[in-house]
């Protein structure tokens, strides 16, 4: 798997299989071959971002913001409150 995480949070906002294209660029992240891409990522770039590839240890139940990642160990985010039990 890989992760992309805010710098300043370190919250996990995306994660995807390895094979997955993810190109981290100065003022965007492109999903997919850049030829013909999934979607991009308009918010979150090289400078505020982090791209993590090869996780092997991701929460069975990841949603994005749920958790914090540092490189190693994921850990619940304080914040964070189940949006189907709203």
């Amino acid at each position: 798997m890989k992760t992309i995480t805010e710098n300043n949070t370190k919250l996990s906002k995306y994660l995807f299989e390895d094979s997955k294209a993810v190109a981290m660029d100065s003022d965007k992240i492109t999903v997919g071959d850049v030829s013909s891409p999934d979607f991009y990522i308009a918010d979150l770039n090289s400078s505020n971002a982090t791209l993590t590839e090869n996780v092997t240890n991701a929460p069975s139940d990841w949603t994005g913001n749920k958790y914090t990642f540092d490189g190693t160990t994921w850990t619940q985010s304080p914040d964070w409150v189940d949006p189907n039990a709203e």
